[in-house]
């Protein structure tokens, strides 16, 4: 009797679960991709307080789940410290527009077309308050930027975690490479591409962190679980984190609750870091400092205390103590 082909139903099986990953990747990537909307968007109403407080009333009533309504008594203030994405702003002359298409170019669009209807007739003014920055003005460079940062830190926590056996070592390798990574990143992307303001070594820092928080939090969960583990970091950091990072719009453009699930993984948290750090002095930027440090420091404290990968390295020290020195020639 003959017995099954294992390598054909090894094959068969491959298949069954490629196309099984297919199906759960196209829903997530354009899933949040084909229903952007704005969801609680924060955005604020300055002026006369009568007509302000209506004003965020009609927006608040017209757009139910929309937007996030504030009154505020200094818009630009508001916009700059990352509390909203844009301001109304009711004056003598009819309603203006601020926007600050740094932090999102797709929101400052949105809002834009959401308000034309405000000036009765007559174009709506719009100030660009915190504006994109010039070698990028539709900020494409900055949101494409970050997928190669996230791949190559990927692959330094997985090659780390292979082909690096002692802890000591793995902590010193990853820490060579976010280093590097930051500076020669923000090297790139400022000297080179032009894509990103702001202070050359606090951009450094940000990708540094970044680039730790990955590549530190996939050798570190490699180290307690395996290949096991390296794959769920792989999973985790790079394919769900990248498609709800919210970097090329904004993460309260994404259906919820997943934009905010996204702002806790080092994606979503890298991207927020640097663009307020970038173009807002820092404002608005505790929240994803937080996130990426715990993955940075989880990552190496797992590194440390885990034990995969280097029973091979103590079974080969301790072979070659064992193995009897080569006679000397008499």
């Amino acid at each position: 009797m003959s017995r099954p082909s294992h390598p054909a139903a090894l094959a068969v099986a491959l298949a069954v679960v490629v196309v099984a990953l297919q199906a759960l990747l196209v829903p997530l990537f354009a899933g949040p991709a084909a229903n952007l909307a704005p969801r609680d968007l924060p955005i604020a109403v300055a002026g006369p307080v009568p007509a302000a407080d209506q004003l965020a009333a009609r927006l608040a009533g017209s757009h139910p789940g929309a937007f996030d309504v504030r009154v505020v008594a200094d818009p630009d203030a508001a916009i700059r410290d990352r509390e909203v994405y844009g301001a109304i702003v009711l004056g003598a002359d009819g309603p203006a527009l601020h926007v600050a298409s740094a932090a999102s170019p797709t929101v400052a669009t949105l809002l834009t077309q959401a308000t034309a209807g405000l000036g009765q007739g007559r174009p709506v003014p719009v100030v660009d308050v915190v504006p994109t920055h010039s070698g990028d003005p539709r900020g494409a460079g900055f949101g494409a930027g970050f997928l190669p940062l996230a791949i190559t830190a990927l692959v330094a926590g997985v090659l780390t975690f292979l082909l690096v056996k002692r802890p000591g070592a793995r902590l010193a390798g990853l820490g060579t490479f976010a280093v590097l990574a930051g500076l020669g990143g923000a090297s790139v992307q400022q000297y080179w591409l032009d894509v990103v303001p702001g202070g050359y070594l606090a951009v450094a820092a940000v990708l540094a962190l970044f680039a730790l928080a990955v590549s530190a939090a996939v050798a570190g969960l490699g180290a307690v679980a395996g290949k096991a583990g390296v794959a769920l970091g792989a999973a985790t950091m790079f394919l769900v984190g990248n498609a709800l990072s919210g970097v090329a719009s904004a993460p309260e453009l994404l259906p919820q609750p997943w934009g905010a699930v996204g702002q806790f993984l080092p994606v979503g948290a890298g991207a927020t870091l640097l663009r307020s750090v970038a173009y807002f002095d820092g404002h608005g930027s505790a929240a994803a400092l937080w996130v990426l440090a715990a993955y940075a420091i989880g990552g190496l404290v797992l590194v440390a205390a885990g034990r995969r990968g280097t029973q091979r390295a103590t079974a080969e020290v301790a072979e070659a103590e064992a193995r009897p020195e080569p006679a000397l020639a008499g």
